[in-house]
């Protein structure tokens, strides 16, 4: 059961940003609409240090869509910041309940 529970998850709600070049692609997740979702900002420390990578991370967005929690799943901490930063700034579309999906943000001068 909870991997038929994981499966439901990751394949209905998967939603993947993809940062290069100071451009997003956002694909829809199921029944969430993002209403707000600036773009990470490229920090300067590692654009200086050619620090590239990916970061995940799992966030409960809240019935209100707001981001309730946040699970970092991995990424270089500088990037990391960066997201924390921006996902504070993230709303959906208001539900009936809770919805969990995991979030990619793919760093590349």
């Amino acid at each position: 059961m909870r991997n038929e529970h994981k499966r439901r998850i990751l394949g209905g709600a998967l939603l993947a940003m993809t940062l290069g070049l100071g451009a997003a692609n956002l694909q829809a997740q199921e029944g969430r609409k993002a209403l707000s979702n600036p773009a990470p900002t490229y920090p300067e420390v590692a654009k200086r240090l050619r620090l590239t990578g990916v970061v995940k991370v799992q966030v409960v967005i809240g019935a209100d869509g707001r981001i309730k929690e946040k699970n970092v799943i991995g990424g270089h901490p500088i990037l990391v910041s960066a997201v924390e930063d921006t996902l504070k700034n993230w709303k959906y579309a208001p539900a009936s309940g809770e919805t969990t999906t995991q979030l990619e943000f793919n760093f590349r001068p």
